[in-house]
């Protein structure tokens, strides 16, 4: 197995890329990691309820520390402020190594890589919400909002994904995701930005510190996928991963990414009026049948099918007459 190496580079990340909390909220220059080898597929898992109104889910994703990668689950996170959106973090191709790309806080949502990560975060832009009035309004067809928690500000609005959908986890390379940004996703990296919140780095730290969740331990299958509260693994509302995800960038398999293909079509998400037009909630898949039909009988040789057998003749309500006995001429 070729041997990950570690380089140390200034490629405007900040050290939260090592599982370190955050540098000032408007830093844009910082140290970045640089590895070799890609990081594993996204793993497929459902989304936990919402605890509570105000909440916004941060997508789970994988990090680097201690010379492996390890799953950081999703989790619900308050926003910092009013009128701000999260772009997640992404790993990026350059030069021969795979940066990870810090995500943060803003008022739109800027590139992170292309990278399906479910849950209004289907490559570009986000069909989660959007903030009107000081307020956010959730779209339920996005959000797992549970019948005990009160939303006043709750749309529905199906998204149609135009993304092809393969759980890959970064940008460029071989195997990764071809898309790049949009002038909108370009001028929105130009923004006053804010680093993740303390609930975020905290969900860093405990996936750090965790062996079950490094990729040499679960195989690209972590045991806790997400959860209801940042910093729990384990109690209420952990989430595992649902079936074992390839090395690469195997096909979908589950309500996180649904499988559809088509040309990419970003969407700029405004903090008031957001085009959401991707789905997150997929049906499942459903359930291989229990048993097959029975196959056709065969063709007979000639390649036409056998023929139907005749239904045997009525029985005559008298015997028959005797028939005299046929002759033949003579030859």
């Amino acid at each position: 197995m070729k041997r990950p190496r570690l380089i140390l580079t200034l490629a405007g990340l900040s050290l939260s890329s090592l599982l370190l909390p955050s540098g000032p909220a408007q830093a844009q220059i910082g140290f970045g990691v640089s590895i070799t080898i890609a990081p594993p597929a996204l793993p497929v898992y459902v989304q936990p309820a919402m605890p509570a109104a105000g909440y916004m889910w941060s997508p789970g994703y994988w990090a680097w520390g201690d010379g492996d990668y390890y799953w950081v689950p999703g989790t619900w996170v308050m926003a910092p402020q009013p009128g701000v959106l999260w772009t997640p973090g992404y790993w990026g191709w350059s030069s021969g190594n795979y940066l990870w790309h810090e995500g943060y806080w803003g008022p739109h949502i800027g590139f992170y890589g292309g990278v399906n990560y479910g849950f209004g975060y289907v490559g570009t832009g986000y069909a989660g919400g959007y903030w009107q009035g000081g307020a956010f309004f959730y779209n339920r067809s996005v959000n797992n909002i549970p019948g005990n928690v009160h939303i006043t500000n709750v749309y529905n609005k199906t998204v149609v994904n135009n993304v092809t959908v393969n759980q890959v986890s970064y940008n460029g390379g071989t195997g990764g995701t071809s898309v790049r940004p949009t002038s909108e996703e370009t001028a929105a990296e130009h923004e006053k930005h804010l680093p993740p919140v303390a609930a975020q780095a905290q969900q860093q730290q405990v996936a750090r510190a965790n062996p079950s969740l490094r990729a040499s331990a679960n195989h690209g299958n972590p045991p806790v996928a997400a959860t209801l509260h940042a910093g729990e693994l384990s109690g209420p509302g952990i989430v595992p991963a649902r079936g074992a995800s390839a090395p690469a960038h195997p096909a979908a398999t589950g309500p996180v990414h649904p499988v559809t293909t088509g040309p990419l079509h970003p969407v700029a998400t405004a903090p008031v009026h957001p085009e959401a037009t991707m789905p997150v909630h997929p049906s499942p898949t459903p359930p291989a049948a229990e048993f097959k039909a029975a196959a056709p009988p065969a063709a007979v040789a000639s390649g036409n099918p056998p023929p139907k057998p005749k239904p045997p003749p009525p029985k005559p309500a008298h015997p028959p007459a005797p028939h005299p006995e046929e002759h033949r001429p003579e030859g």
